[in-house]
């Protein structure tokens, strides 16, 4: 009977102890020199609107690395998955159809409006150098050309 109690409490002190010996994801990194930077957590593009439902087909992500040069205004596009970016070096400046515009800088990331005409330019003289984080389907482009004037 008391090696029962005995291991009763030893099991019941370790569950008492267990959250404390638990360490987040964060903290065991961090405890090893590793920094991590939040650069996006967000349910919003960066036009303020939310963020539409993943669609239900077969998942797949695209990463892709973009060179703008200075001065270069991208064509007017939209994008019908979820995306996100982080500017790596540049000024980039992007617009709406209806003038709404947001700059971003080196640094910065940012999450893409969806299914929304919109097009970029590359401010300054330095080249922009981007990576932009694609989270779609597999029988979707990541990126549509589009006139100003037609709706996605």
């Amino acid at each position: 009977m008391k090696q029962t109690f005995v291991r009763v409490s030893l099991i019941l002190a370790s569950s008492l102890l267990w959250p404390s010996l638990a360490k987040s994801h964060d903290e065991h990194l961090s405890s090893h020199g590793v920094k991590i930077e939040e650069l996006a957590d967000s349910t919003k593009m960066w036009d303020g609107n939310i963020l539409p439902n993943y669609p239900a087909g077969q998942p797949k992500i695209k990463i892709l690395r973009i060179h703008i040069p200075s001065g270069v205004t991208l064509q007017w596009h939209y994008h019908p998955v979820i995306n996100a970016a982080v500017i790596l070096k540049g000024t980039l400046e992007l617009k709406l159809k209806d003038g709404t515009q947001k700059i971003y800088q080196k640094g910065e990331a940012l999450i893409e409006v969806v299914n929304v005409i919109h097009t970029g330019k590359a401010l300054g003289t330095t080249d922009i150098d981007l990576i932009v984080f694609y989270a779609g389907e597999k029988a979707t482009p990541t990126t549509v050309l589009a006139a100003p004037h037609i709706n996605p």
